[in-house]
């Protein structure tokens, strides 16, 4: 209770604050935004923890973070998104700069939407909504199984539901597609997230067209993948973006699947590291390593399967092992879910609960049909409580 309050009075002094909204770089690195701010390295970044240091690594290019300054200019108070759970948080307090990692505060809203097909659903999407997240997330659930180009006709329908996250009054984070419907010549195509985290079509077939396999054969799994949790022995929130895959140090380390290598070389956190850029908006990280496999470079196409480096402990690292990371448009997810999960038809009971998932949102996007359901702009009159602890609300923050 302790803790929230005094998150809620930083808060609060944040909303008296000049306050500024700003768009992470391509290409820039925590360290980078340290120095470009004339904030302190050593109590921010060098005198961090391993995990904490780690974690500054994550922050993903495009994310939208928000800085507090004084009336003298000097900045009082930073807070950055690693994911859409947690947050780093910088704050001055008598002349001294302190670093923490604290939850975000935000709501999620189930939305739908409808529309008549004028160009193409990516296209179309975007007009209505103005968000390339939503186009984008609706046709890449639906590239595997239908041809938009040969089959769809003016005058088509699409429709949506999906949850959004927001905070600080604004949409957050990639939406979630909970199910979609599009027509195409007179036929409804339908697509559903099931309970399994996997999406299925109207026959309970998969629809999900990225695969995985294990970049570490016959490893130890030594550390599972959170968002978020609280330590209760250091009193701080920490994540594990990753799943930590523990071996003897020289292992080969496979592409996880192929794709186009990013990025290669070496950070303080992670150490040697290699990301590769799949389809879909996949990319998968492969951190601690002794050492690359050679004629690896930027640039290189790599197969799934095929051996990219082997398994070390540089960096940030206690022992040999390889921190393996999934995301899926900058946003980490857990690998677990996706390696090694075949495509699939659902049956028996796992079948039974899917088809009443799926009668539940088929009378869900009818209704919205049959009423036209417009996409909801966000009216930025509204009242909207930025910061909630029981009884405490503010919706005084005017600049963001």
């Amino acid at each position: 209770m302790i803790r929230f309050l005094l998150l809620f009075l930083f808060t609060t002094y944040l909303f008296a604050a000049q306050v500024e909204t700003f768009r992470w770089g391509e290409g820039e690195t925590y360290l980078m935004f340290l120095e470009k701010n004339n904030l302190p390295l050593k109590p921010l970044y060098y005198n961090l923890d391993e995990d904490e240091q780690q974690l500054s690594e994550e922050i993903y290019s495009g994310v939208h973070y928000h800085i507090s300054k004084e009336n003298n200019g000097q900045i009082s108070q930073v807070f950055i998104p690693l994911n859409d759970e947690l947050q780093i948080h910088i704050y001055k307090n008598k002349e001294e700069y302190f670093f923490e990692t604290l939850p975000i505060i935000s709501e999620t809203r189930v939305e739908a939407f409808t529309l008549k097909i004028e160009h193409s659903p990516y296209l179309d999407i975007i007009r209505e909504t103005g968000s390339t997240k939503l186009a984008t997330i609706f046709v890449s659930s639906f590239k595997h199984s239908l041809n938009f180009k040969r089959d769809l006709r003016k005058g088509d329908t699409l429709a949506m539901i999906y949850e959004q996250k927001y905070r600080l009054g604004k949409p957050f984070s990639m939406p979630t597609l909970k199910a979609a419907m599009i027509e195409m010549r007179g036929k409804k195509h339908y697509i559903y997230l099931n309970d399994d985290g996997r999406f299925y079509n109207e026959d309970a077939k998969e629809v999900e067209g990225f695969l995985l396999g294990n970049p570490v054969r016959g490893a130890r799994i030594s550390s599972h993948f959170t968002k978020r949790r609280y330590h209760p022995i250091l009193k701080k929130y920490r994540a594990h973006l990753g799943v930590d895959y523990a071996a003897s140090r020289g292992t080969p380390i496979a592409a996880a699947g192929s794709g186009r290598v990013v990025y290669i070389g070496q950070t303080r956190g992670y150490g040697k590291l290699i990301k590769v850029q799949h389809s879909d908006g996949y990319l998968t990280l492969y951190a601690h390593q002794n050492s690359f496999r050679k004629g690896i470079k930027n640039g290189s196409y790599v197969k799934k399967g095929q051996i990219i480096g082997y398994v070390g402990s540089t960096g940030l690292s206690t022992g040999p092992h390889l921190h393996f990371g999934l995301y899926k448009n900058n946003q980490a997810i857990d690998p677990l879910r996706v390696v090694q999960v075949a495509t699939k038809k659902l049956s028996g009971k796992d079948k039974t609960a899917f088809l009443q998932l799926k009668s539940n949102y088929d009378e869900s996007i009818n209704l919205h049909i049959a009423n036209e359901t417009r996409y909801a702009k966000l009216n930025d009159s509204e009242p909207v409580c930025y910061f909630f602890n029981k009884e405490l609300c503010s919706n005084s923050m005017k600049n963001l």
